[in-house]
């Protein structure tokens, strides 16, 4: 999955042609009430390529599996910053960032019959784009370890600005029978609007986030982001070029209801 609008974890292909000519994986992820274990939606994410040039598509599934969001994201100059497109098929919101270099436009629809908001921004080196955290995690993993803080640029879509986050080991622990260490980002700074903390679990071995606690992504039926908690319990597993291809055309459904 932002931060207001969440980080949690998210992805994309750029065509099939792609697909066939790079290692394609896929993992799964559960989103629950970030206090319970009511299931709110699903995660499918596919994954492309190296953790320095990574395209990625992920499907948010309601509970029963129908997709009813899709976000894309790409590469662009820095596994930070990538471009990505977001979608909800329910009501044709959409947000994304595009552009080249430091040089982007972040987009922001609130529905499918309203006009497009738009704002042109300069993307600082060193600042993060939606799941780009997971790339500024693992690039100062090192100094997390050692307890030091690592201060960023983040960018907040739904407002079309950057924000300065905060990231911090806050331990060890063991999650779910493997090591693990416990990470926490925030705001560092008053801009008389709150953003919630989020918590991080990083595997110890590899690195990889195994549950994020904070801010969704996608809105429920009140048009608000809820506090969820999602979990990614196993790794990515091998998947075909022709899967991934029905994920990008899978038509969207307009409600998760029965």
């Amino acid at each position: 999955m932002r931060a207001h609008p969440s980080l949690s974890v998210s992805l994309l292909l750029i065509c099939p042609a792609l697909a066939s000519a790079q290692t394609v994986q896929r993992q799964e992820g559960r989103a629950y009430a970030a206090n319970g274990d009511t299931l709110l939606y699903r995660e499918t994410h596919w994954l492309q390529g190296s953790q320095q040039a990574q395209s990625r598509l992920v499907l948010y599934r309601c509970a029963d599996g129908r997709p009813f969001a899709r976000k894309w994201m790409t590469p662009q100059g820095s596994p930070q910053t990538p471009d990505f497109a977001l979608e909800d098929g329910r009501d044709g919101y959409q947000e994304g960032v595009r552009g080249n270099g430091a040089a982007r436009t972040v987009y922001v629809r609130a529905t499918s019959d309203a006009t497009p908001v738009s704002r042109a921004l300069e993307v600082p080196s060193g600042a993060v784009v939606d799941a780009g955290f997971d790339a500024a995690v693992r690039r100062h993993w090192a100094d997390l370890l050692e307890g030091q803080p690592v201060a960023f640029q983040f960018l907040l879509p739904s407002r079309q600005r950057l924000v300065p986050l905060k990231l911090q080991r806050t331990g060890a622990l063991t999650w779910k029978g493997q090591p693990a260490q416990q990470l926490q980002m925030k705001l560092d700074a008053w801009f008389g609007f709150a953003v919630p903390a989020v918590t991080l679990i990083y595997a110890s071995a590899d690195q990889r986030l195994l549950q994020f606690t904070g801010t969704g992504n996608v809105r429920d039926q009140n048009g608000r982001y809820p506090q969820v908690r999602v979990e990614f319990p196993s790794p990515p597993v091998a998947a075909g070029a022709a899967e991934l291809a029905t994920a990008r055309g899978q038509a969207l459904v307009k409600t998760c209801d029965s």
